[in-house]
This record gives structure tokens, C-alpha cells and sequence, in this order.
């Protein structure tokens, strides 16, 4: 009982019945706080028409927004708020609408605002709010208002969204034009962008092929070349191709600093030569001079021979150290073979003399001269050489008697004055030693000349001797603190235990190699045994070491041996087609192994570096051999280079065949040196002039290519900028597609295909619109004739009333088509036997539904089996063809005419069917 109570008891607002809530909501205030609630809660009430009136009811926006915000989001709440905001229903201000519309974020809200707002402000304000791209789509193509319409398509930003904007905002055709523009200019960027990129990658690759190519003459003008083109360019490159563009240059400045170090080191090496042969020349140039100097003395005594032989072990060492680096030139190598011919020569006699010495004495004691004489001819001694003392006693003593007859004093005063001049010029020159003892000689002979005879000669001999002691003088006085420096030297040396075996062993021969180069100026006995002990103590020290020394000196000319036998088995069987560089290779490796293995034992170092020597002649013969057949052979490719860029053939094949001979130049490898450039340059320079040729083809097929696209965009600009106004001006549609079929085939690319696409849209458009027009003058001539056709109906009305038939006149005097005036007398002839009327209403539905076909108006569901009979038919009748629609709405008003008679209740109810649907056929697409 208390339930019903309740329910009787409660307000009608809270009535089970909706329609008494609804009515109960009539008597709410919503300007009272308690019955404004009633009308927020009945807001949410279940019933769809509770909900609406409880809405109409509240006209504060906010208090309905912050119903939705507490989760109320139903179809007449958001409509209600639309209505308020938009300011159908309400006298809120537009700033307070506008306020309210900026703090929005229900998009669905915001796209119906800016649809349906009262004013420009309100739906621009909703539209800022508004974000995705479908929904400024949306706007720019349905917005009624321009300006909100341009300024949703000013935020369209991708191709697909301008792509839509020009095909479906047809409202506005700034919209249009604006989003055609950017579109293209979008494209025409991306294409230029695809162009660039495409440029930048072509020489990254040509950039990165140069730096895997070897080192030529040119490598560092391409590389630079490469960079200034690199840096032309006006895109920026991404990461990725910046990260190998800086790979590729430090490959490529690798391989320049690499041929740089290479070209110093030759240079290093060639100055290393040169000091090598300068020190070559001093050395042979001394021991000249000493064997010069053993001619022009008056005896050669065994100090002599023994210092001969110093000298000449000596020098043999420094040479063969020197050969070891690099090898003499053949001229040099001649003076130093002169040289110990010489010193042979000299030995070899001496050694005669020692094995006889004992025998010529015995002799000398004996007084045996006949004995004495055989023994001084077997001995053989030079003419060109002094005397030994020994040698001297016999000469004497076998000449002793006639002697002073034998001798020509004049012959002997000439002799003497040519010494004179040979000792002024040694003085000159600082030879010492040469000069002291040419000078003894000279006073020897003076003494034996006659005293009258000598006249000016032995005031020259004694000027010339004066200067010789001071000569002799001046050595003393520079090497005596020098001799006693060294003896120091040497001292602390021998006494110095912080040093290696190899540094102490370097200082050693340097103290030895001064103390020698000072002779015999300055010498002493103790200095002389002082300076021997220290260096004996040195010896002492550095025995072990030289023994170690001597088998690293075994093993490396073992090493040596074996290099040597490689490259002679090389030598001996050269192949063929060897590359010469790969010859050079093994001629550098050859050099270095042959560097690293030293040094060598001295006894077998000139063996050994003369047959390397004779190896290196050999197998630099066999490289520039094979670099004279590259040589003939890259200048027989000059020749079909040549050959091939005068003959008469498309420049695109030359280009290729160019490329193959440029691969089979860089198979053949290098010519030779300066001779390896002149071919290059005149190979590219006429591989230069093929790739101009097809530079050049390329350049005119593409500025053809360019003025074709111009060509074809302002036919396409033309021709959307025509909107034909009747259907005769389809011969200019058609002679549009011949100038457009003239200038195809169009180059392949993006533009050309955007082209095509935006071609066949504006023929397909002004094909239906040409259509278009053909079926609204179809429908403008029937309505001509339909004072006829009411004649007809008139007629029919009366027939079917009981009455005569009467035949209609042509009212038109003959001005029918045929095809009118025959549907005409059917008419007037089916009055004369009318049909069956169920046949007449069928054909009247049938002609109705057909007109509603052409028109493409939606057909009624009970007249599907008409339309899909008439399709059929249609299909059957067009078989074959092409169906022009406007011929068949004539011939479907000519059966309109021609059908008959029909009933006046009949035709009221279809005359307004068909009349709506030839209306919708007269109305044309917008242009």
C-alpha cells in the first residue's frame, strides 16, 4: 500500500507515463533552481520525447555542456546544444557563443558548428578548433560560407587531401584552383626533390668508384671536380648519404696522401741516391788520388803498400755499404773497377817482387849481375811505377856504369818541369800526400841534374816546397788538438759501460774513420799507441757481438742468395701476359726484402749486390717491355676510339661501345711512365667528345620531351577552362583528343602520369557534360512539341469518353522529326483501334521507368522487374556500340508521343513522375 501511495502521491514529472512526464515538464520554470534540476534530470529520462522537451526547456549552453561532461552524451542533447550555438533558438550573444565554441574539444560538436553557425566568426572559431584532415576536407568542400571553406583547404597539407579537395570541391572552384596549384606545386617539389636525390646519388657513386679506383695523373682534379659538383647542389643530403660521402673523400684523400707518401719517398730515395753516388765519386776520387800519388813517388816502400791496402779495404766496405742501399751507375761503377785494376796492378807487382826479394839480394851480396838481371825481368815491375828500395839497388847496380851516358839531360830537364806543374796543381787541390812525395822525388832528381842546367826550375822547386811545409804546417795545427780530442774520446769511450754494443760500435768507426782521415798530420808515437790500446779495449768489448753480428750477416745472405734465385726462376720463364704492374710490385717487394736483409758479410757483399744489380736490369728490362706492348695496344684502342667517334651511328651505342674500350684500357694496365699520361689524355679526350654526343642526344630528347609536357599541360589548362554550352561543340572535345594523341607517347615519370590521370578526368567530365547538354536540348525540343501532346491527350480523353475519334493536325506545319511525325500518326492511329488499357498503363510505366534510368533517379522497388527488363534490352540494342543517351531519350519520347489513347486519370498520375524526371534532366553539372 505505501508503494502506490508513493505513486499516486508523486510529482507527474516523475509520472511511468512519458506522455504525462512530458506534459508535466509544460509547467516547470527553469528560471527557479529546484525545477531547472527537474529539467537536467529529466534530461537523462529514458523516453527520446521526454529528453526533447526537457531540453527545450533549458537554454543555458554551459549547464547542458556540463551535463555532457558528467557523461550524458545523447542525439538530443548534442542537437540541442548545436541549435544554441549555432543560434537558432537562443538570444546568447555571438563573443559569449564564440567563447564557448573556442573551449570545445568534441570534434562531431565543432564540425557542426562550423557547418551550421549563424555567422562567419562563430564558424571560423569552431574551425580552428577542428583538427584531422578529414574534417577540413569535409568543411572546404561543404562549408557554405567562402571563406571558412578556404581557410579549412589553406590546412590541408598532404597530396591525398589536395588529390580529394580538386575532385570534390566542386562548390567552390577557388577551392579547386588553389588546391590544383599546390598540388602540382607539391609535386613539381617532391619531383625536383626525386631529381636532386637522384642527382646527389649518381655521384655519391661516381664519387665512391673513384675512390676505389687506383691512383692516375688526374685522380686529384676529379676528386676536386667531385666535391665543387657535390657542393653545387642545393638539397641537403640526409644522414646517410653525408656519412658516405665523407667515407668516399677519406678514401680518396687516403689514396692521394698514399701516392704523395709514395712520390716523397721516391723523392727521399732519389736524394739518398744522390748522396749515395756523391759519397761513391769521393771514394773512388781518393783512391785515384793515392794511386796517383804511388806513381809520382821516387820509391814504393812497404809503409806505402801497406797503407795502399788499408785504403783499399777500407774503401771496399764503404762502397759495398753504400751499393747495399743503392746500386752505382755504370760510369761510376767503371772508375771504381778502373781503380782496383790499378790497385791489382800495383799489388800483383809487389807481390812478384816479395816472392823474388830473398833471391835478389842473395844476388846483390854475391855480385852475380847476370843472375840479378834475370831475376829484376821475371819480376816485371811496372815502368810507371817508382822503385822499391830493394829494386832500386839493383837497377843501380846493373846500370851503375853507363847510366849517366844513358840518360838525356834534356829529355830529363823536361821531365823535371812537367813534375813541377804536376805538383803546383796538387798543391792546389790540397793532395798532401801525393804532393810530399812527388816533391821528395823532385828534389832527388834535382840533386842529379846539373846545377847550370836547372836555371829557374829550382827556384819554382824550392817556392813549391815552401808551400808544401806550409801546407804540412797547417795540417799539423789543425790535427794535433784534433788527434788529442779523439784520444780523449776514444778514452772515455772505452771506459763508458752504459752503452749497446750497436751505439758503442757507431762511435768507434766514427773516432777510427777521423783519426784516419787526419794521415800523417800531426802523428806521434804515443798518440798513435794511446789511440790503438782504447780501440783494442773497444775490440774486446764488442767481440761477442760482432760474432752475433756476423751470423745475423750469415743468415741474411742466405736470404739475399734465395731472393736472388726467385727472381732469376722469375726471369727465366716470364709469362706472357704479365702485368707489368704487378712486376713493378714484385720489383718494390724485391727491394724492400732486399733492404731488410742487412747487412751482409763484406767478403760477399759485392758478389751478391751485383747479382742482385744484374737481377734488377733484367727484371726492370722485362717491365718496361711489357709496358711498350700496353703502350702499342692502348694505342690501338686510341684508334678505335677515334674510329668509333667518326662513325656514323646513334650517340647513345657510341657512348656504350665507349665504355667497353675505357674497360679494356683499364685491364691493360700502365704504359709507360709520361708516356702512360700523353695516351690517357688523348684516350679521353676523344671518349670526351662520344659522351658530348650523348650528352647533347640526351639533352635534346629531353628539352623535346619538356616542350611536349608544356604542350600537353596547356592543352590540359585549355581545356579546363572550356565548358561547352551546347552539345554541337563536341567536334572541339574531339580535336582536343587528336592534339593530345599527337603529342604522345609522353616521357615516363610522375609528371607525365599526373598528367594523364588529370586528362582523362577533365575528357571524362566534358564528355558528360557534352551529354549532358545533348539530353537537355532533347528535353528543351520536346517541350516544343508539347502543345501536341496535349492535343493528343485531349483526343484520347474524348475517344475514351464514347466520342468519335479525331485525328490530331500537325500543328508544326512538317517542322517534326522523323521520327516525332511518325509517333505522331501512331497516335492518331491508335485512337482509330485502341488497345487493351492494362497494355497502355504497362507501356506508360515501362516509358517511365526507362526516362527515370537515363535521368538516374532512384527507381520505386515495385518497378524492379522493369528496370532489369529494360537494362536488358538496353544492352541487347547497344551490342556493339556505344549507347548514346541522348538518341535514346529521343526515341523514348517518341513512344511517349506515340502511346495511346491513354486515360486522363492515368496520365494525372504519371504526368507528374514524368515531367520531375525530364526536369532533373535539364539540370547540367556545374563547370
Amino acid at each position: 500500500m505505501s508503494g502506490f501511495l508513493r505513486r499516486l502521491f508523486a510529482p507527474r514529472w516523475q509520472h511511468p507515463d512519458p506522455e504525462v512526464r512530458r506534459q508535466a515538464i509544460a509547467r516547470l520554470d527553469p528560471a527557479q533552481d529546484g525545477q531547472r534540476r527537474q529539467l537536467e534530470r529529466l534530461v537523462q529520462d529514458p523516453d527520446p520525447g521526454v529528453r526533447r522537451a526537457a531540453l527545450a526547456g533549458l537554454t543555458d549552453p554551459e549547464r547542458l555542456l556540463a551535463l555532457r561532461r558528467q557523461g550524458d552524451d545523447s542525439h538530443e542533447l548534442r542537437e540541442r546544444l548545436i541549435s544554441l550555438l549555432c543560434g537558432r533558438e537562443t538570444s546568447l550573444d555571438l563573443p559569449h557563443r564564440i567563447a564557448l565554441t573556442e573551449g570545445l574539444d568534441d570534434p562531431e560538436l565543432l564540425e557542426r558548428v562550423a557547418l551550421e553557425g549563424d555567422n562567419q566568426q562563430l564558424r571560423l572559431a569552431a574551425l580552428a578548433r577542428l583538427e584531422g584532415e578529414e574534417a577540413m576536407i569535409r568543411q572546404a568542400c561543404e562549408n557554405g560560407i567562402a571563406a571558412v571553406r578556404h581557410a579549412a583547404a589553406a590546412r590541408v597539407e598532404s597530396e591525398r587531401g589536395l588529390t580529394r579537395l580538386t575532385q570534390e570541391a566542386r562548390r567552390d572552384r577557388q577551392v579547386v584552383r588553389q588546391a590544383r596549384e599546390r598540388l602540382n606545386r607539391r609535386r613539381a617539389d617532391a619531383a625536383s626533390l626525386v631529381e636532386a636525390r637522384t642527382r646527389r646519388e649518381a655521384l655519391l657513386a661516381s664519387l665512391e668508384a673513384h675512390a676505389r679506383a687506383a691512383w692516375e695523373p688526374l685522380y686529384a682534379g676529379r676528386f676536386r671536380h667531385l666535391m665543387r659538383e657535390w657542393a653545387r647542389l642545393d638539397d641537403l643530403p640526409d644522414g646517410e648519404q653525408e656519412r658516405r660521402y665523407q667515407d668516399a673523400c677519406q678514401r680518396c684523400r687516403k689514396v692521394i696522401s698514399d701516392h704523395e707518401a709514395r712520390e716523397q719517398a721516391q723523392d727521399e730515395a732519389e736524394r739518398h741516391r744522390e748522396q749515395a753516388d756523391r759519397s761513391r765519386e769521393a771514394l773512388v776520387e781518393a783512391l785515384e788520388e793515392s794511386l796517383q800519388a804511388l806513381r809520382h813517388g821516387e820509391r814504393l816502400a812497404d809503409q806505402d803498400i801497406a797503407s795502399l791496402r788499408s785504403q783499399k779495404q777500407l774503401l771496399a766496405s764503404r762502397w759495398q755499404a753504400l751499393s747495399d742501399q743503392h746500386l752505382a751507375d755504370d760510369e761510376l761503377r767503371r772508375r771504381y773497377d778502373a781503380a782496383l785494376a790499378g790497385y791489382e796492378y800495383i799489388v800483383k807487382a809487389r807481390v812478384r817482387l816479395d816472392e823474388r826479394a830473398g833471391a835478389i839480394e842473395q844476388a846483390l851480396q854475391e855480385g852475380d849481375d847476370e843472375r840479378l838481371a834475370g831475376l829484376v825481368e821475371a819480376c816485371g815491375w811496372p815502368p810507371d811505377l817508382p822503385p822499391s828500395p830493394l829494386l832500386r839497388c839493383a837497377h843501380e847496380r846493373l846500370h851503375a856504369a853507363d847510366a849517366p851516358r844513358d840518360q838525356d839531360v834534356e829529355t830529363r830537364l823536361t821531365r823535371f818541369a812537367e813534375a813541377l806543374d804536376e805538383l803546383e796543381r796538387l798543391l792546389e787541390s790540397g793532395a798532401f800526400k801525393g804532393a810530399s812525395r812527388l816533391h821528395q822525388r823532385l828534389r832527388h832528381q834535382a840533386e842529379a841534374l846539373p846545377a847550370d842546367r836547372l836555371g829557374t826550375l829550382r827556384g819554382r822547386l824550392k817556392r813549391l816546397g815552401a808551400r808544401l811545409a806550409e801546407l804540412r804546417d797547417w795540417r799539423g795545427f789543425v790535427a794535433g788538438p784534433k788527434r788529442d780530442q779523439l784520444c780523449e774520446a776514444i778514452a772515455a769511450l772505452a771506459d763508458d759501460d752504459s752503452l749497446g754494443d750497436a751505439e758503442l760500435d757507431r762511435r768507434h768507426r766514427r773516432l777510427v774513420k777521423e783519426w784516419k782521415d787526419l794521415g800523417d798530420a800531426a802523428a806521434n808515437r804515443e798518440q798513435s799507441a794511446t789511440f790503438r790500446a782504447a780501440s783494442d779495449r773497444i775490440h774486446e768489448r764488442l767481440a761477442d757481438w760482432r760474432d752475433q753480428r756476423q751470423a745475423a750477416r750469415q743468415q741474411n745472405l742466405a736470404a739475399r742468395e734465395a731472393l736472388c734465385e726467385q727472381l732469376e726462376t722469375l726471369l727465366a720463364q716470364p709469362a706472357e701476359q704479365a702485368d707489368p704492374d704487378a712486376l713493378r710490385e714484385i720489383r718494390d717487394r724485391a727491394r724492400q726484402q732486399w733492404r731488410r736483409h742487412s747487412p751482409v758479410p763484406r767478403d760477399a757483399a759485392e758478389a751478391i749486390g751485383r747479382r742482385f744489380g744484374r737481377i734488377r736490369h733484367a727484371l726492370q728490362a722485362l717491365i718496361e717491355q711489357r709496358a711498350h706492348e700496353i703502350a702499342e695496344a692502348k694505342r690501338a684502342l686510341i684508334e678505335e676510339a677515334r674510329a668509333l667517334r667518326d662513325r656514323d651511328q646513334a650517340p647513345a651505342q657510341q657512348a656504350e661501345a665507349a665504355k667497353a674500350l675505357q674497360h679494356r684500357w683499364r685491364a691493360l694496365g700502365r704504359a709507360p711512365k709520361g708516356e702512360e699520361q700523353t695516351l690517357w689524355r688523348e684516350f679521353r679526350h676523344l671518349c670526351d667528345e662520344i659522351f658530348a654526343r650523348r650528352d647533347a642526344a640526351r639533352s635534346d630528347q629531353a628539352q623535346r620531351a619538356r616542350s611536349r609536357l608544356d604542350a600537353m599541360q596547356q592543352l590540359i589548362d585549355r581545356l579546363d577552362g572550356w565548358h561547352p554550352a551546347n552539345s554541337d561543340e563536341a567536334s572541339d572535345l574531339e580535336a582536343a583528343i587528336q592534339e593530345a594523341s599527337t603529342l604522345e607517347p609522353l616521357p615516363a615519370g610522375r609528371r607525365s602520369e599526373g598528367m594523364r590521370r588529370r586528362w582523362s578526368g577533365i575528357v571524362r567530365a566534358r564528355r558528360e557534360r557534352l551529354a549532358r547538354l545533348a539530353l537537355a536540348e532533347e528535353v528543351h525540343r520536346w517541350r516544343r512539341v508539347r502543345p501536341l501532346l496535349e492535343a493528343h491527350l485531349a483526343a484520347d480523353a474524348a475517344c475514351l469518353a464514347g466520342g468519335a475519334p479525331d485525328e490530331v493536325a500537325d500543328t508544326e506545319a512538317g517542322a517534326l522529326p522523323d521520327d516525332l511525325r511518325r509517333a505522331h500518326a501512331q497516335r492518331n492511329a491508335a485512337r482509330q483501334a485502341p488497345p487493351v488499357p492494362e497494355d497502355v498503363e504497362e507501356r506508360l510505366a515501362r516509358l517511365r521507368v526507362h526516362l527515370s534510368l537515363l535521368a538516374g533517379d532512384p527507381v520505386n522497388r515495385q518497378d524492379d522487374p522493369l528496370r532489369l527488363a529494360i537494362q536488358v534490352e538496353r544492352l541487347n540494342e547497344n551490342l556493339g556500340r556505344e549507347p548514346s543517351r541522348a538518341e535514346e531519350l529521343r526515341g523514348v519520347l517518341a513512344d511517349l508521343l506515340a502511346t495511346g489513347p491513354i486515360p486522363p486519370a492515368l496520365w494525372e498520375r504519371e504526368v507528374g513522375d514524368l515531367d520531375r524526371t525530364l526536369e532533373s534532366l535539364t539540370q547540367l553539372p556545374p563547370p
